[in-house]
Parts: structure tokens; C-alpha cells; sequence
């Protein structure tokens, strides 16, 4: 790789001057090294080679300016919040709708007709494991679940944001 060159503050410049710089030895070493990468390479060598590569040819302002950009896009706390909300909402709603399942139509699969035979109008017919009786909960029961749920949700939600 070629050495970088200086660049000198805009006023008179000498016609003949110009200046370079040498590399120190423990950037050409890297440099050298990661010049020969090889095909077999692994991802985390490849992922370092590209990192060495934007260090040693990016100019200091440039990664600055990055660094910031960067920063404006992943802003924590909201993109956090804002995945939590969709994932909790999701969970939410998935809970919601396995509490209000209603028996399969006549049309369904018969594996879906056994699963449903263990329901009734007051619950199931069945028991656990220890033989306690397991009841249903109420299809207005769950929705109230689900709006409390989802408040406290929320409001973690718009909490964490700040």
C-alpha cells in the first residue's frame, strides 16, 4: 500500500515540497497480513480485514461523521421500545386469541376435532396431572387480560423511551 500523504494547511505552498509519511511498522504488518487474505478465509478474518482496511483508508472526519450517523439511526432506547412493543403486543394477541378459541367447523381435520372435544360449555372436561378440575376461562375474562396487558405494555413502553 502507498503511504498516505499530508495534507498542509491552503496558503503559500512551496512548488517543490511535497511530504509524505511512512506507515509505522505495526500498521504495515497489518496491512501486509490483511492484503493476503485467502478464499478459504473465515468470515470473522474477512470482517477484520474490512474493518483494518476502513481504518487505515477512511480519514479521521469521515469516521466521525459515521460514527454519528450511526448513532442517529439506532437511537437505543426507542428502537428497543419500539421492538418490545411489537413483540409483546404479538405475544399478547397470540394469548388472547388461544383463550378465545371456539370448537373447529364440521370441515376440519380430525386431529382438530379430538383437541376439541375436551371442551364444553362450562370448560374442560378433563383434568391435569394432579386431577384438579381445569376450567375455561371467559371469552370477556381474557379480553380484559389482554386490555390490561397491553396498558402495562404500553406504558413500560413510553417509560423506557424516557
Amino acid at each position: 500500500m502507498p503511504p498516505k500523504k499530508v495534507v498542509t494547511p491552503a496558503g503559500p505552498k512551496p512548488a517543490t515540497t511535497t511530504s509524505t509519511t511512512s506507515t509505522p511498522p505495526s500498521s504495515q504488518t497489518k496491512s501486509a497480513s490483511a492484503s493476503n487474505l485467502s478464499r478459504q478465509a473465515q468470515w470473522h478474518e474477512v470482517a477484520l480485514h474490512v474493518w483494518h482496511k476502513y481504518l487505515d483508508d477512511t480519514p479521521k472526519r469521515t469516521i466521525l461523521l459515521d460514527v454519528f450517523m450511526l448513532f442517529l439511526v439506532l437511537p437505543f432506547n426507542a428502537f428497543l421500545s419500539g421492538f418490545g412493543a411489537c413483540v409483546g403486543q404479538f405475544v399478547l394477541t397470540a394469548s388472547l386469541r388461544m383463550q378465545t378459541a371456539e370448537r373447529p367447523p364440521p370441515t376440519a381435520s380430525a386431529a382438530a376435532k379430538k383437541a376439541a372435544t375436551k371442551f364444553n360449555d362450562e370448560g374442560f372436561e378433563e383434568k391435569d396431572e394432579d386431577g384438579k378440575p381445569v376450567h375455561k376461562i371467559s371469552s370477556e375474562r381474557a379480553f380484559a387480560d389482554y386490555v390490561l396487558g397491553s396498558l402495562i405494555l404500553h406504558a413500560f413502553c413510553v417509560n423506557f423511551i424516557n
